[in-house]
Formats: C-alpha cells, structure tokens, sequence
C-alpha cells in the first residue's frame, strides 16, 4: 500500500502530514505528486473531496524549498488562481499547515476586502499566492504585483473558472506569465471550453483522471423529492424536524432566495445563516465560522460556496432548487461524504426543473432515486403558515436563471453607472470651461482606477 513516504516527500513536509494525521495519500495524490516534483505539467481530473489540494501543494512546497531563493519584489514564486474567496482561503490555509516546518511565505489576495494589507504583503516578495482572478488583476493595474516572475503557475477547478466568466481574466494573466514555467491545472470536469484553454497553457502534459468527467462520490446516498414550488419551505422544515440534519448546506440558485431560505428557517426555530456573493468577506467568514463550530444547523448558499465549503461531518446537502449548470450538482453534494465519510444528498424537484434533473443525471450517468411528495395535504397546510411567515419570494424560470448570478449587485450597480452616466458626466464636465481638478491625495490609495467602461454591453467578471 502506498505511503506518503513512497512519493519522494522531504521529512519537514511528511512531518507535517503526520501532525495533521495524513496517513495515506489518496489517488489523486499518489498519482500527481510524483509528477509534479519532477517539474511537469499536469492535467488533474478528480471529482470533489479527493485531496486535489494536497496533490499540487506538498510538491510545489518542495520545489521551492529545494531551490530556495527570494521571492521577486512585487511578485511571486508561485501563483494559485481559484474562484471564490472561501476557495483561496481554504487553499491557503492546507499550503500553511503543510509548510509549517519549510519557513516559506503564503498568502491570499481577493475582493470585499482593504487593499493596504495585501499591497504591504505583496511588497516585499511572496513564496506562494493564493489569488482570485479579479483582485490580481486590479492589483497588476495598479503595478501593486507583477507575475513575471511566477516560476509556477496552478489553476483550480478550472470548469468553475469557465462557470464564472473568468476565462478571459486568465488569459490575460497568463499572458504576462515568464514562459519557462510549470503548469498546473486541476478541475473536476472537462468542459471543451477549458481543455482549449489547457492546450494553450499546458506543455506535454501529464493527464491524471482517478474518476470519469461529472461523476458522484459513491459513499453519497442521493434521493429526488418531487414537489410543488411553493411548497419547498414546509418540506424543508419536515427534514428538518429530524435531529440526524445536524449539520446541513442548503444550496439555492439566488442569492435573495438564499436569504429568504434562511430567513424562513430561523423562523421555523432551525438556526441558519447564508452566504452568498452581496455578503461581505466577513459576513461571509462570521457564517462559516459559526457553521464550522456547531453554532447552527444550516448553511444556505448559492453555488458560489459549492467548491469553497470545507468543512468536516457535514451531515446533508439539501438542492432546495437544482442548479441550472449539471456539473454544479456534483461539487454540490461533494460538500458531504467527505474524507471517506457517508453522507445524504437530497434533492427537491418541481415541475419547470425536471429537466435540469435530466441533465443532471444525463451529466452523471446515474438515476437517482426519486420519492413524489405532491399534493401532500399536510405541507399545503404547512405552506399557508410558510406565506404568513416569510412571504413567497416570486417565482422564477430555472432555465432562464444565470449561473453568474453570484456577482455581487454593487458591482453591477457600478458598472451600469458608468454606461449610463459616462456620456452624461463628459458633457457637465465640458460645460464647466476651465475649471481646475482637484489635487489628488498624496500616498492614498482606495482601490483600483477603472477604465471607462465599453461601448458594448458585457459582462466583466471581479470579485
């Protein structure tokens, strides 16, 4: 059987995983690791909850610390680009507990969050940065970091990437990426779309597939309720009335809907939270910080929070509405049976969703087992006490939702403000003849400049 002693890893790391009980690797990680420690790119495929962190991250940790030498000034050794802010931070933290004994420097940089911190960080030189595309960018407008100096360079779950509109941000990143460097990509499915970007990006790469494209975690048990829409709220609270939800996420395609979910289960006396992407980084981190203790039962999120959610013993993942993209359903439930545990998916299934069902199972190979809870007698009832608690939210076509719907609403406000007012604001300015500008600040910087906005409607990605 083997051993992390097998794969070649230096004592300071194999000590680490002992401190944190890592006792075997798991598939993924017997088969990258070796690959990536002999300075290889990489193609990883493995369905969530398989240990890709650890796959890419004890080698790169090892890379640098055999060939130790300063961090450029403004830069970066190595560059990790993930989706979501929890992502980079979850990913963050498993770099600093495995470098624990290695002496070498990590940190994050996202939006929602002061620049100052992450500008002084960025300084004087980083080992390894964990970043979302967004914020680096901003920070690269700024001349606050360069990655010309990137020696490696990591993409994680990149279908997610494609998911959120961030395919054109990495291009451009990469773009001013040093060409002599390694490679690394790691998703859980392969769209056609990100196996373009990967053949841009990837020399000869090593591919590492340990589950087919879209695939489940088999130690999941799933199940299908068919319900009626307006009915989905007192089923959730029947669920709920079995103490074994102990600790639930409970995913939604919007982020209002997410908040009247919760909303109507702190009502119902079931503690609950949500986080989605209008929260702020720490509303996002106070939630998750209370999920993690055991302060509450539910976590409802959107699908933003469906890769980014590590957290242990999650007893349930509930679909309280099927996501429209069928890949988003595998790293849905991948928040359960984690770490070779058991879990439950549950799933709720209106009628305007049995198609996104299709694809689903169409995308999984599978059928799930379905169960019919329409025209129960006692949830029409328990919906009438439902309405007069929280108000039905209005009713939305699934196939029409946008899987981008997690761009937090300031910063479209932001946007439309500039196409609408630019021409607007030109003229007041013209007309006010030769009036002086103010002096800018001397040493104060409250974010990046933004370009002015182009003429064709499109949607630009931050976070």
């Amino acid at each position: 059987m083997t051993q992390f002693s097998d794969l070649g890893l230096a004592k300071p790391l194999l000590k680490a995983l002992a401190e944190k009980g890592y006792k075997e690797p798991t598939p993924i990680q017997a088969q990258a690791i070796p690959v990536v420690l002999q300075g290889k790119d990489l193609l990883g495929i493995a369905q969530t909850g398989t240990g890709k962190t650890a796959a890419f991250a004890l080698p790169i940790l090892q890379r640098l610390a055999e060939d130790r030498k300063p961090a450029p000034r403004r830069g970066f050794r190595c560059l990790v680009l993930s989706p979501t802010r929890e992502l980079a931070t979850q990913i963050a933290e498993n770099f600093k507990a495995y470098a624990v004994h290695m002496g070498l420097s990590v940190h994050t940089i996202y939006g929602g969050v002061k620049y100052g911190p992450q500008m002084k960080a960025l300084a004087g030189g980083i080992d390894v940065l964990v970043a979302t595309p967004g914020r680096l960018m901003d920070h690269m407008a700024e001349k606050s970091a360069t990655v010309s100096g990137t020696e490696i360079f990591v993409l994680d779950e990149a279908d997610q990437m494609l998911d959120l509109g961030f395919v054109v941000p990495i291009r451009k990143i990469a773009a001013q990426l040093t060409k002599n460097r390694q490679n690394l990509f790691f998703s859980a499915t392969m769209p056609s779309e990100i196996g373009k970007l990967a053949g841009e990006l990837l020399k000869d790469p090593v591919q590492v597939s340990v589950a087919p494209q879209a695939t489940t975690v088999e130690r999941i048990d799933q199940r299908v309720l068919f319900i009626e829409a307006q009915r989905k709220r007192p089923l959730l609270a029947e669920l709920f009335a079995d103490s074994s939800f102990s600790r639930t996420i409970v995913f939604t395609r919007t982020k209002r809907g997410a908040d009247r979910v919760a909303k109507y289960l702190n009502a119902a006396g079931v503690e609950a939270a949500s986080i989605h992407g209008d929260k702020t980084q720490g509303q996002r981190e106070r939630a998750l910080a209370a999920f993690k203790a055991g302060e509450m039962r539910a976590l409802v999120a959107t699908d933003i929070a469906a890769r980014g959610i590590d957290v242990n013993d999650v007893s349930h993942v509930i679909n309280y509405e099927l996501p429209n993209v069928p890949e988003a359903y595998v790293h849905r439930i991948g928040r359960t049976a984690r770490k070779g545990k058991d879990g439950i998916a549950i799933s709720f299934c209106a009628d305007d969703e049995r198609s996104l069902l299709k694809d689903i199972q169409k995308a999984t190979r599978q059928t799930i087992p379905s169960f019919d809870r329409r025209n129960d007698k006692q949830l029409a009832a328990a919906a009438a006490v439902a309405d007069k608690l929280v108000p039905a939210d209005r009713h939305v076509d699934p196939r029409k939702a946008d899987p981008r719907n997690d761009v937090p609403s300031e910063l479209r406000r932001k946007r439309n403000r500039n196409r609408s007012g630019g021409q607007a604001a030109q003229g007041q300015n013209q007309g006010r003849g030769q009036a002086k500008k103010a002096a800018p600040a001397q040493n104060q910087f409250r974010g990046p400049k933004r370009q002015a906005a182009p003429a064709a409607k499109s949607w630009t990605p931050l976070d």
